[in-house]
């Protein structure tokens, strides 16, 4: 493991002191969850022991998140969505979703489908205006110079059915997971995506509609990672792409590529000065038979599956990332004397690394241990997850 002292010493992407945010107005104060609380385990399971055909007992178990008091920022609950009508008709669309993937391997939800399913799982209008701008506190991206970016780790825990950020680790990917870029192998430091991301609803009820969809989904398998662990690791970008007078803003210059995950999710926040029409950032998706780093010109008509454009707020793809290589056009400006920029949510989802198998570069950067300065944790709706049986 890598001790602060090593993390120090790597090049940052930014050593600007952020601005401090106001604990009272937006932190989380310490409290117990709920698979903290055996008590309140036990009770819930004793009450569906003694009564198995009660229809309560299909709902979630309660959450016992912080109290709702002035100062503190209320946070996405989907337990206290379940007499809410909205909340069925988005789990039934997602449901219907979950389907396609499985079948498709890939699918792609326009963001006027994802706004209604964002609502119904507790998300508010007011986060997902907020949504929209968060892009704008980004800093400079340590390899790429047309890049703004930020990130943070989360764990998808289906043993606790929660979703929690985790501690700062630096991130790396490599040409064994069909990454061939200039950085490919090197150990990167991102400045850390903040509360105005990670306490957004909208944010978190895109980590659930994810755990939704991807939960006990069976893909091919990555060497050296641990697919008997109930815990996956969550990686999240918050990118934004430059393209000016000068230089060129590349989405994907690595070209064709994986992600190294399971589960890729990319969701688009908006752009400015973008030629959509221009096909500026169009993600081409290949058969694994593409050759890794090909350029999108350079692609084979044979290995390509399909083509999507990410031009509307919460505009969403999900692909098996063992399944599916992909690869982007760069970003183009309507206005060639103006900045033409892209912001986007990645979202890099995949098992824990086994622990003393070796090999693997992110062996000693996979810790699951909470980020104590950066805390957060809301529940999850897992499929399946009924009478205590997950899938």
């Amino acid at each position: 493991m890598l001790t602060s002292k090593v993390v120090k010493q790597l090049p940052r992407a930014s050593t600007r002191s952020l601005r401090p945010i106001p604990a009272a107005s937006t932190r989380l104060q310490p409290h117990r969850l709920y698979h903290e609380t055996p008590h309140s385990r036990a009770s819930v399971e004793t009450a569906r022991s003694l009564n198995p055909t009660d229809p309560f007992a299909n709902l979630p178990p309660a959450w016992s998140g912080p109290p709702t008091t002035n100062g503190i920022r209320p946070q996405l609950d989907v337990t206290k969505r379940v007499f809410n009508p909205s909340y069925y008709t988005a789990v039934a669309e997602i449901m219907k979703l979950r389907s396609k993937y499985i079948t498709n391997r890939s699918i792609f939800v326009e963001g006027f489908d994802m706004v209604p399913l964002l609502l119904g799982l507790g998300a508010t209008r007011a986060d997902l205006d907020a949504l929209q701008r968060v892009s704008n506190n980004l800093y400079s991206d340590p390899t790429l110079p047309f890049r703004r970016s930020r990130n943070g780790r989360f764990c998808f825990d289906f043993s606790t059915r929660s979703v929690r950020r985790l501690e700062f680790q630096p991130f790396a990917l490599s040409v064994e997971e069909d990454f061939k870029r200039h950085d490919s192998g090197q150990i990167r430091v991102f400045d850390e995506v903040q509360d105005e991301l990670q306490l957004n609803t909208a944010f978190q009820a895109l980590l659930v509609f994810k755990g939704m969809i991807c939960h006990g989904v069976q893909t091919t398998h990555r060497p050296r990672l641990d697919y008997l662990s109930d815990k996956w690791v969550c990686t999240l970008f918050n990118l934004r792409t430059v393209t000016t007078p000068s230089i060129l803003g590349e989405p994907a210059l690595e070209g064709v590529h994986t992600d190294g995950v399971d589960h890729t999710m990319t969701t688009y926040l908006g752009s400015k000065n973008m030629d959509l029409a221009a096909n500026s950032a169009v993600t081409f998706m290949h058969d694994m038979n593409e050759e890794t780093g090909a350029k999108y010109t350079e692609i084979k008509p044979q290995n390509l599956r399909s083509r999507v454009q990410h031009r509307h707020f919460l505009d969403t793809l999900l692909l098996v990332d063992t399944e599916n290589k992909h690869s982007l056009s760069p970003v183009l400006p309507v206005d060639k004397t103006k900045e033409a920029t892209r912001d986007m949510l990645i979202f890099f989802t995949r098992r824990p690394v086994k622990k003393g198998d070796g090999g693997h570069i992110s062996e000693n950067i996979d810790s699951f241990r909470p980020h104590e300065d950066l805390p957060m944790e809301v529940p999850l709706f897992l499929p399946g997850a009924i009478y205590g049986k997950d899938e």
